[in-house]
């Protein structure tokens, strides 16, 4: 026997569900009810802010409730903005309210990237996002770079930002704007601007922008963080209550190379360090204060130093790295005190590489702040004389080569009627020697040029010591008269042959292959492996940084040869770096000779052979290769007897060669005498 419920109960409880006011919005509540760390993070286990309080404020201007219009977040990397800021951003409006919302990538990649193994990842498994779009294993799964949700009452657009088309005729309530620094202008429009014209067309959008740091002048992110009320998080001084916050200056203060575990920071009130064991609680109590009030909308910048991932030693180690400071074993915990003797030790053979950084990784992926390169050239004479006017022996002749742990690299430029080569060896810590500067005076497309330069891959130079290096890596200028450098290039291997070409980005790797068609089965085309692009404009500021460095032991140090040439030194400074905007408003640089008369082959030909050394691993080999290169290239040669051009040939006693000379004369008249009675037999 059964009962029947009231209908009248039933309209009730659904009239009051659909009348029932929905949780306000909270980006921190979804957080906690929707995040999981895995195993795969450093972090595991469910979300906790009280270790992330600095995400309080930020979630709250977020909201969809908050009144601003913009948001900015400038910070270093890896501290968690894409997990804990900008997927929660999308999940909790998308809970809250039917939307459509857009997500920019600098790049396609970085957008599948992205989609595939950071959002899809987690749309699987937070309850919140399972229940708007769905897990995403069988349904709504048929375009990932635009979803819809399960009611059809909202969507996701991810896009990037080199394709303007994609940024057209949509209108978006929530943009989100992931990178912004690495964005590049194209001819067909900006891509921030674009993006922000999406949400034109609502009172209460959102319009976030996150990204570390890039190049001071010509940053994004920097750009709106300075209009912004740039808010720095403030902790209290464990001792004395007093509220600072965290700054790089600061904590730099306190390194000491033979202490780097014990890096700290310093209260600016009553002068008592700040310590790692400190962090977990001062970050608790931290609030965000705004340097700029007068800011037109809430800015955020925040480094690693706050960050519950990684200790400040860890900071201090990449530092001393950086400078060259140390050589810590890979494996040894920077908790650990390494002590003057440990840090001369080598690393073991087993221990994991450590990889050379450089300062723009530092500056921009650690402390979250926009890296100021170089704008202006040294003076050429002051770079002359460093070299001519050096002590004797403190420099190398033209064409000699140190002896210790090179890469030896040749850069070529291809002129109308000449090709000029610069021969530079690359060493540890950044640092290089010039060479030699030579011109070929030939085409490339002329037999005798091509020659030329296949003797130069052929020729040995010699070290101070006697020992024969041949070039290990000639990359050549494929900017102009492409058809003859490839055919000079292609019979030559691809590890001792590279093409390079100048591009105009001013942000993204200093190399990257060129993108070459594929062939009908879909694969890249061979060529793809020789030939590279190169961003110049941070080369040459990277270039002009280490060429002010005078200290000879200071890492990135040049040393050049004497004999080079007045007009040598000329072309290596012929240009300075010139901010301006473009035509769509956006701050860019470009680089511009200081002179119309000035040549800058020099100073092409020497990013050229830098290329070569980054691909042979410069940037990139750990301590224990330096060491085994040291090894190999500090050795004199096997063989000490000298050839015919090493030392002149010992003369003859006169008396001996008077005994010597009959005797040859003797033996040839017999030679002659054996060769014509052997003629005659043969005639019969």
């Amino acid at each position: 026997m059964g009962f029947v419920t009231s209908a009248e109960r039933v309209v009730c409880r659904a009239m009051a569900g659909a009348m029932a006011p929905p949780l306000p919005p909270d980006i921190t509540r979804w957080c906690v009810e929707n995040i999981e760390f895995d195993e795969r993070s450093p972090i595991k286990g469910p979300f906790d802010i009280s270790r992330f309080a600095f995400l309080r404020e930020i979630h709250e201007v977020l909201s969809p409730e908050h009144p601003s219009r913009e948001v900015t977040i400038r910070g270093s990397a890896q501290w968690g903005k894409t997990v804990s800021i900008i997927q929660p951003t999308l999940g909790a409006w998308h809970e809250y309210t039917p939307l459509d919302s857009l997500i920019v990538h600098p790049t396609a990649s970085a957008a599948s990237e992205w989609v595939n193994n950071k959002w899809m990842p987690m749309r699987r498994q937070a309850p919140g996002l399972i229940k708007i779009f769905g897990a995403g294993r069988g349904e709504n799964r048929d375009n990932i770079y635009n979803q819809e949700t399960l009611e059809r009452n909202g969507s996701l657009k991810v896009v990037s930002s080199g394709s303007p088309a994609d940024l057209t005729g949509t209108s978006r309530r929530l943009v989100i704007m992931d990178d912004l620094s690495k964005f590049d202008t194209s001819d067909k429009g900006d891509p921030e601007k674009l993006a922000e014209s999406r949400a034109s067309g609502y009172d209460d959008a959102k319009i976030l922008r996150v990204s570390t740091a890039m190049i001071k002048g010509t940053c994004r992110i920097t750009e709106a963080y300075d209009r912004s009320d740039k808010r720095l998080f403030h902790v209290p001084c464990p001792h004395c209550g007093f509220a600072q916050p965290l700054t790089w200056e600061n904590f730099r203060a306190s390194l000491e190379p033979e202490r780097l575990h014990a890096a700290h920071f310093t209260c600016e009130s009553c002068r008592a360090p700040i310590r790692h064991a400190d962090k977990e609680r001062i970050v608790r109590q931290g609030t965000w204060v705004p340097s700029n009030p007068h800011g037109d909308h809430p800015g955020f910048h925040l480094w690693r130093a706050y960050a519950p991932q990684r200790d400040w030693a860890s900071i201090a180690v990449e530092y001393a790295q950086m400078m060259g400071w140390t050589r810590l074993e890979a494996g040894a915990s920077a908790n650990t005190e390494p002590g003057p003797e440990r840090q001369k030790e080598k690393a073991p053979a087993t221990s994991r590489p450590i990889k050379a950084a450089v300062e723009q990784v530092f500056w921009n992926d650690v402390l979250g702040l926009p890296y100021e390169q170089a704008t202006d050239a040294p003076d050429w004479e002051k770079l002359r004389d460093r070299a001519e006017l050096a002590e004797p022996g403190t420099v190398l002749d033209l064409g000699v080569l140190p002896s210790t742990g090179f890469i030896f690299a040749a850069g070529v430029d291809c002129q109308d009627d000449r090709i000029e080569v610069q021969l530079v060896a690359f060493g540890r810590n950044r640092r290089r020697w010039v060479v030699d500067y030579r011109v070929i005076p030939h085409h490339i497309s002329d037999e005798a040029g091509r020659a030329a330069l296949n003797a130069l891959l052929k020729q040995e130079w010699r070290t101070m010591l006697g020992l024969r290096v041949a070039i290990d890596i000639l990359a050549i200028d494929g900017g102009a008269y492409t058809d003859d450098v490839w055919s000079w290039a292609r019979p030559h291997p691809w590890g001792r042959v590279i093409i390079v070409k100048g591009g105009s980005q001013e942000n993204g790797p200093l190399m990257a292959l060129q993108k070459f068609d594929r062939r009908k089965d879909g694969k890249v085309k061979r060529a793809q492996k020789r030939a590279f692009n190169l961003n110049v404009s941070s080369m040459k500021a990277g270039l002009y940084a280490h060429l002010s460095k005078e200290d000879p032991e200071e890492r990135g140090f040049t040393q050049f040869a004497q004999g080079l040439g007045d007009e040598y030194f000329r072309m290596l400074t012929a240009e300075h770096r010139v901010l301006s905007r473009n035509k769509h408003g956006v701050m860019t640089s470009r680089w511009v000779l200081v002179e119309p008369t000035r040549r800058n082959e020099a100073l092409d030909t020497m990013n050229y052979a830098e290329a070569g050394a980054l691909r042979k691993g410069w940037a990139s080999m750990t301590d224990d290769q330096w060491d085994a290169l040291d090894a190999e290239r500090s050795a004199p040669p096997p063989d000490a007897q000298p050839d015919l051009f090493d030392a002149s040939l010992p003369l003859m006693p006169a008396a001996e060669a008077q005994q010597k000379r009959p005797k040859a004369k003797q033996a040839s008249a017999d030679k002659a005498a054996r060769l014509a009675e052997l003629l005659r037999k043969q005639n019969g």
